[in-house]
């Protein structure tokens, strides 16, 4: 049985779409479908329900889809013993650099004793880059601030969202709130403008950047505030009490999303060593907590 067949039906599958499978697979919608056609003509099954807005599996299909998965980790396993892949395989993950900070430090190492001939290539964005750059094929895996639904994302939990100013500095100090913010796209940018929006309180963004220390470093010399979550509180920092009459910013939610029918050990165990890194970190509200409350 051609495995290519079989990524490109996992792939539709977990992907609920032949044109986002298309992007994953670096295929055009039309080269995905015929793909399936003829693993279809080859099972003498159906193996989708197509409709006007979506995919899903027939039970034929169903069944199907387990054996499909277990086969191609079979093949990758047998090129990483084979040595086919000699210059080891390439994980291309996309993060922001403070979830990488905050995150990698531990799994890199623990990853690197199991699979040390692995290749990791980290690319730091803000959230909405790096989700396209996921549905364009560019990345394998992604941890992002959800912006909203997609067809991959698995989400992880959520996180509170905080006022940050320097430790000496006070709200009361400025009769315009500074501001430093990333650039329009940014749903931290967002909740700020929504939060503030409603209020009588006067305030500008004076420092924008894409990067955090771009962010950072005006925070930290007491000439703006900012909004971060918890863990990314920079040193010289501190969370501005409810007290001081700023509004409440509520919650992000962060989601991974992961290359469908990439199904080799190395790559499992990296996407399931980070998300048990991330969901263990204090600020990170789980889903049961999150489905209690609600």
């Amino acid at each position: 049985m051609d495995t290519d067949l079989l990524r490109a039906f996992v792939t539709v599958a977990e992907c609920e779409g032949f044109s986002a499978a298309g992007k994953v697979l670096h295929r055009t919608q039309s080269a995905v479908s015929l793909q399936i056609k003829r693993l279809e003509d080859q099972m003498g099954e159906s193996l989708f329900e197509r409709t006007s807005r979506s995919v899903v599996l027939t039970p034929p299909g169903g069944r199907l889809l387990p054996y499909a998965r277990h086969m191609l980790k079979l093949q990758d396993e047998a090129r990483r013993v084979m040595g086919v892949d000699r210059q080891g395989e390439l994980i291309r993950l996309g993060t922001s650099e403070e979830q990488a900070s905050t995150y990698l430090p531990e799994l890199l190492p623990r990853f690197a004793a199991r699979f040390p001939e692995v290749r990791l290539e980290v690319n730091c964005s803000i959230s909405g880059s790096l989700v396209h750059d996921f549905q364009e094929g560019l990345l394998d895996v992604a941890l992002v601030v959800r912006h909203g639904p997609t067809q991959t994302g698995r989400l992880l939990g959520r996180e509170p969202m905080v006022w940050v100013v320097a430790e000496d500095r006070a709200i009361d100090d400025w009769e315009i709130l500074p501001l430093a913010l990333n650039p329009e796209g940014c749903i931290f940018r967002a909740h700020a403008f929504a939060a503030l929006g409603p209020t009588e309180r006067r305030w500008d963004v004076r420092y924008s950047s894409r990067s955090p220390t771009g962010i950072n470093l005006p925070v930290q010399a007491g000439l703006a505030a900012t909004v971060k979550t918890p863990r990314s509180v920079p040193e010289g920092c501190r969370i501005v009490g409810e007290e001081e009459g700023l509004p409440p910013l509520g919650h992000v939610e962060i989601e991974m999303h992961r290359t469908p029918g990439h199904s080799s050990d190395a790559f499992v165990a990296f996407c399931d060593e980070l998300e048990h890194i991330v969901t263990a970190t204090d600020s990170l509200e789980s889903l049961e907590y999150v489905a209690a409350e609600g």
